[in-house]
């Protein structure tokens, strides 16, 4: 088993991912760079930082998450720092949206779940210490027209985070929610001209938030903020204060 942390970013090949590992791999960890159809994004990401590897899974699949996690293993030997990234947003509103594009969303909620849960018992437990942290985002708590499965996934995932850390309480296992408001990545630059100038308008900041912003935050939790636990921290220019 390496002596050197690991941290394993979900969703690395793109956008927030992976300015996740670049800044963890700054703070010397080596990064599990997660994917699902991003490859060259991950792979681009992988020549960047250097010390890392590749894991490849739909977190959808529970027989691919359990894969994934006992992979780990072989690749990495252990776990110190979980960072629950990957997202999808499955956009319609309630009239119609159809109940399998709710479930898709749905099961990638689930996928995140039975992975932390993995993560928790084959890593964390039996070294005795641990972080898990989970990206969310400003509309888990304002809410977003046309994206009810997507806001709902995320501020699941916000309560998740403050029940597990209740869960694994006198375990040294810290879990906390990042929760970003608008970021320019791929995702926000395709939203249309009037979209984004009105959304500019609420952030008293006065403009987009980049990936590295909120790294910045994963990378200190992931390194620090060793009293900071069952927390949601929002990454958003002011645009909801929390």
């Amino acid at each position: 088993m390496t002596d050197q942390k690991v941290a394993i970013v979900t969703g690395g090949g793109t956008g927030i991912g992976a300015a996740c590992c670049r800044a963890l791999a700054k703070e010397e960890f080596r990064v599990g760079i997660h994917y699902r159809r991003s490859a060259e994004g991950a792979k681009a990401v992988l020549r960047e930082i250097g010390n890392g590897f590749l894991i490849q899974a739909d977190l959808a699949d529970i027989e691919q998450v359990e894969t994934m996690a006992g992979g780990l293993k072989e690749s990495a030997g252990r776990v110190d720092v979980l960072v629950n990234n990957a997202g999808a947003s499955i956009n319609a509103d309630i009239l119609t949206m159809k109940a399998e594009q709710f479930d898709e969303q749905r099961s990638l909620t689930r996928g995140i779940w039975f992975l932390t849960k993995r993560i928790i018992r084959l890593y964390m437990l039996r070294k005795g210490t641990g972080r898990i942290i989970n990206i969310t985002s400003v509309v888990g708590h304002t809410g977003n027209p046309g994206q009810i499965p997507y806001t709902m996934e995320k501020a699941a995932l916000d309560a998740f985070t403050k029940s597990l850390a209740r869960e694994l309480s006198g375990r040294n296992i810290l879990v906390n929610s990042v929760a970003p408001g608008f970021i320019g990545t791929a995702m926000t630059e395709d939203l249309p001209a009037e979209v984004k100038e009105r959304i500019l308008a609420g952030i008293p900041m006065g403009r987009t938030g980049t990936p590295e912003e909120v790294a910045d935050v994963v990378a200190f939790l992931a390194t620090r903020g060793s009293y900071i636990n069952g927390t949601v921290i929002h990454v958003n220019g002011g645009l909801y204060g929390g």
